[in-house]
Protein backbone atom coordinates (compact mmCIF):
# COMPACT_ATOMS: atom_id res chain seq x y z
CA UNK A 1 0.00 0.00 0.00
CA UNK A 2 2.78 2.42 0.93
CA UNK A 3 4.46 1.70 -2.39
CA UNK A 4 1.19 2.43 -4.24
CA UNK A 5 0.84 5.81 -2.48
CA UNK A 6 4.48 6.63 -3.16
CA UNK A 7 4.09 5.76 -6.85
CA UNK A 8 0.95 7.91 -7.10
CA UNK A 9 2.81 10.83 -5.55
CA UNK A 10 5.76 10.31 -7.86
CA UNK A 11 3.41 10.44 -10.85
CA UNK A 12 1.98 13.82 -9.77
CA UNK A 13 3.30 16.94 -11.40
CA UNK A 14 4.78 19.69 -9.27
CA UNK A 15 1.60 21.75 -9.81
CA UNK A 16 -0.59 18.84 -8.67
CA UNK A 17 1.50 18.32 -5.56
CA UNK A 18 1.29 22.04 -4.80
CA UNK A 19 -2.49 22.04 -5.39
CA UNK A 20 -3.13 19.06 -3.09
CA UNK A 21 -0.84 20.48 -0.38
CA UNK A 22 -2.75 23.79 -0.42
CA UNK A 23 -6.10 22.00 -0.53
CA UNK A 24 -5.01 19.83 2.40
CA UNK A 25 -4.15 22.93 4.41
CA UNK A 26 -7.63 24.34 3.68
CA UNK A 27 -9.25 21.04 4.74
CA UNK A 28 -7.32 21.07 8.02
CA UNK A 29 -8.16 24.73 8.68
CA UNK A 30 -11.87 24.29 7.90
CA UNK A 31 -12.03 21.12 10.00
CA UNK A 32 -10.38 22.81 12.98
CA UNK A 33 -12.57 25.93 12.60
CA UNK A 34 -15.59 23.62 12.80
CA UNK A 35 -14.19 21.87 15.89
CA UNK A 36 -14.25 18.52 14.10
CA UNK A 37 -11.55 15.92 14.72
CA UNK A 38 -9.92 13.94 11.95
CA UNK A 39 -11.71 10.87 13.30
CA UNK A 40 -15.12 12.59 13.14
CA UNK A 41 -14.49 13.81 9.61
CA UNK A 42 -13.30 10.35 8.60
CA UNK A 43 -16.49 8.79 10.00
CA UNK A 44 -18.63 11.32 8.14
CA UNK A 45 -16.72 10.69 4.90
CA UNK A 46 -16.61 6.92 5.48
CA UNK A 47 -12.83 6.81 5.13
CA UNK A 48 -10.04 6.11 7.63
CA UNK A 49 -8.52 8.76 9.88
CA UNK A 50 -5.23 8.05 8.10
CA UNK A 51 -6.85 9.04 4.79
CA UNK A 52 -8.00 12.37 6.24
CA UNK A 53 -4.51 12.95 7.66
CA UNK A 54 -2.97 12.17 4.24
CA UNK A 55 -5.36 14.63 2.55
CA UNK A 56 -4.50 17.35 5.06
CA UNK A 57 -0.76 17.16 4.48
CA UNK A 58 -1.13 16.71 0.72
CA UNK A 59 0.33 13.22 0.72
CA UNK A 60 -2.78 11.94 -1.03
CA UNK A 61 -5.04 13.74 -3.46
CA UNK A 62 -8.74 14.02 -2.65
CA UNK A 63 -10.74 12.06 -5.25
CA UNK A 64 -12.94 14.33 -7.36
CA UNK A 65 -15.99 12.21 -6.49
CA UNK A 66 -15.47 13.01 -2.78
CA UNK A 67 -15.00 16.79 -3.07
CA UNK A 68 -18.72 17.81 -2.95
CA UNK A 69 -19.48 15.70 0.13
CA UNK A 70 -16.24 16.84 1.78
CA UNK A 71 -17.23 20.47 1.19
CA UNK A 72 -20.66 19.81 2.76
CA UNK A 73 -19.07 18.04 5.73
CA UNK A 74 -16.83 21.07 6.31
CA UNK A 75 -19.67 23.58 5.85
CA UNK A 76 -18.11 25.23 2.81
CA UNK A 77 -18.37 25.33 -0.95
CA UNK A 78 -16.49 23.24 -3.49
CA UNK A 79 -14.99 26.47 -4.81
CA UNK A 80 -13.58 27.40 -1.42
CA UNK A 81 -12.29 23.88 -0.85
CA UNK A 82 -10.35 23.85 -4.11
CA UNK A 83 -9.08 27.40 -3.61
CA UNK A 84 -11.30 29.32 -6.01
CA UNK A 85 -13.03 32.52 -5.03
CA UNK A 86 -16.75 31.70 -4.87
CA UNK A 87 -18.90 33.77 -7.18
CA UNK A 88 -21.26 36.05 -5.27
CA UNK A 89 -24.81 34.86 -4.80
CA UNK A 90 -27.42 36.75 -6.77
CA UNK A 91 -29.60 37.47 -3.77
CA UNK A 92 -26.72 38.41 -1.48
CA UNK A 93 -25.31 36.43 1.42
CA UNK A 94 -27.54 34.19 3.49
CA UNK A 95 -28.53 35.57 6.87
CA UNK A 96 -26.19 34.58 9.66
CA UNK A 97 -28.81 32.30 11.26
CA UNK A 98 -29.25 30.38 8.00
CA UNK A 99 -25.47 29.98 7.69
CA UNK A 100 -25.28 28.69 11.25
CA UNK A 101 -28.11 26.21 10.64
CA UNK A 102 -26.28 24.92 7.55
CA UNK A 103 -23.08 24.48 9.57
CA UNK A 104 -24.98 22.68 12.36
CA UNK A 105 -26.36 20.17 9.85
CA UNK A 106 -22.77 19.29 8.93
CA UNK A 107 -21.77 18.48 12.51
CA UNK A 108 -21.55 14.88 13.69
CA UNK A 109 -24.88 13.63 15.07
CA UNK A 110 -23.85 13.83 18.78
CA UNK A 111 -22.87 17.48 18.37
CA UNK A 112 -26.12 18.19 16.49
CA UNK A 113 -28.10 16.69 19.39
CA UNK A 114 -26.13 18.82 21.88
CA UNK A 115 -26.88 22.02 19.92
CA UNK A 116 -30.57 21.08 19.67
CA UNK A 117 -30.75 20.47 23.44
CA UNK A 118 -29.20 23.89 24.06
CA UNK A 119 -31.68 25.55 21.70
CA UNK A 120 -34.61 23.70 23.30
CA UNK A 121 -33.48 24.88 26.74
CA UNK A 122 -33.15 28.53 25.66
CA UNK A 123 -36.50 28.47 23.84
CA UNK A 124 -38.23 26.82 26.80
CA UNK A 125 -36.92 29.56 29.09
CA UNK A 126 -38.30 32.22 26.73
CA UNK A 127 -41.71 30.55 26.71
CA UNK A 128 -42.29 31.04 30.44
Amino acid sequence: MRQLITSKLASMTRDEKSFFKAMGARIAELRKDSNITQVQLAETMEVSQQTVAAWEVGRRGVPVSVVPSLARALGTTVETLVGETPSPARRGPAPKLQQQIERITQLPKPQQRFVMQMLDTVLAQQGR
